[in-house]
């Protein structure tokens, strides 16, 4: 059964495979891994074109972030993108398409997106962590997801430098998963925005692939943090660290130490928060472990 969508005047039909044609223009098909994405993790985005001539990269966007498309041997795209945790029943996938006389136009296309189950959890912490923060704490916690921020838009400058498959950075146990309500003390109330592992202080954390060390930082809630950078919107985030062994700028490989678990900033004990986000996107970690990566290339040195 066909669809019709109607953009910037230029009709466009949606087979239910996710074919896409405009007039007088080369057919693409879009499809998306996994069927059904669930709120906060990572999707995979696949075009396939009809023209095999045709190999220019796909310009487009999911939930507002820009995808880095890249070409198979057998001339397929793929791409990377993060599902907001917000996310209702559909998520735009914004395609910029060829159509007559040359001049690109945005199509829209809906991925059907799945509720999460995530759970409330109450947490005692110190009570110097849900009070009201005076104007200097209140300027240092801004001034800190403001380096966050920039490290979420700067991996779209990056080129990917991950490769083959992720590993979890500690061998240890999901104490607390993503996406659940948390209140503390009773009082405050938030969304955990990452994935727990259990550690003692002084476990090893390793990097789960290759990138870059984009933020090391001392963080108000989140403790002694690392910021890697593994390019082509891709970022993960270890925080509560009781040491740090990478300074910024460093180049890690898959497997090398980035610190140790600790109890810093935020937390009711020693553990890992690990975190990943597509851009300003935050998801799932494990999520990585569900993508099919084999279909990316090795990237170049």
């Amino acid at each position: 059964m066909l669809r019709k969508l109607f953009v910037a005047g230029v009709v466009l039909a949606a087979a239910s495979a996710g074919t896409l044609r405009a007039q007088d223009a080369p057919a693409a098909t879009v499809r998306w891994l996994p069927a059904n994405p669930v709120q906060g993790s990572i999707v995979q985005i696949v075009i396939e074109r009809s023209s095999a001539a045709d190999t220019a990269l796909p310009v487009a966007t999911l939930a507002g972030q820009p995808l880095h498309f890249e070409r198979d041997p057998g001339g397929a795209f793929h791409a990377l993108g993060g599902v907001p945790v917000g996310s209702r029943a559909s998520l735009p996938l914004v395609l910029e398409l060829p159509a007559p006389r040359g001049v690109p136009r945005d199509t829209v296309v809906r991925i059907p997106v799945a509720s999460g189950e995530f759970a409330m959890e109450r947490l005692a912490v110190e009570p110097r962590f849900v009070e009201r923060p005076d104007s200097a704490l209140a300027a240092r916690i801004a001034r800190e997801r403001a380096r966050a921020g920039e490290v979420s838009r700067d991996t779209h400058e990056r080129p990917r430098l991950w490769h083959g498959e992720f590993r979890l950075p500690v061998d240890g146990r999901v104490t607390s998963s993503f996406g659940r309500g948390r209140e503390f003390n009773g009082m405050v109330q938030s969304r955990h925005m990452g994935t727990d592992l259990s550690g003692q202080t002084g476990t090893p954390v390793r990097a789960p692939n290759r990138g870059v060390v984009a933020l090391v930082g001392d963080f108000y809630y989140a403790g002694n943090v690392v910021y890697l950078d593994h390019g082509a919107g891709l970022v993960t985030v270890y925080m509560h660290l009781s040491k740090v062994l990478v300074a910024e700028g460093d180049t890690v490989e898959a497997g090398q130490l980035l610190g140790e678990v600790g109890a810093t900033g935020r937390v009711t004990g020693p553990h890992l928060h690990w975190t990943a986000r597509y851009g300003s996107i935050s998801v799932d970690p494990l999520s990585l472990f569900d993508a099919d990566l084999g279909a990316f290339a090795p990237p170049a040195p």
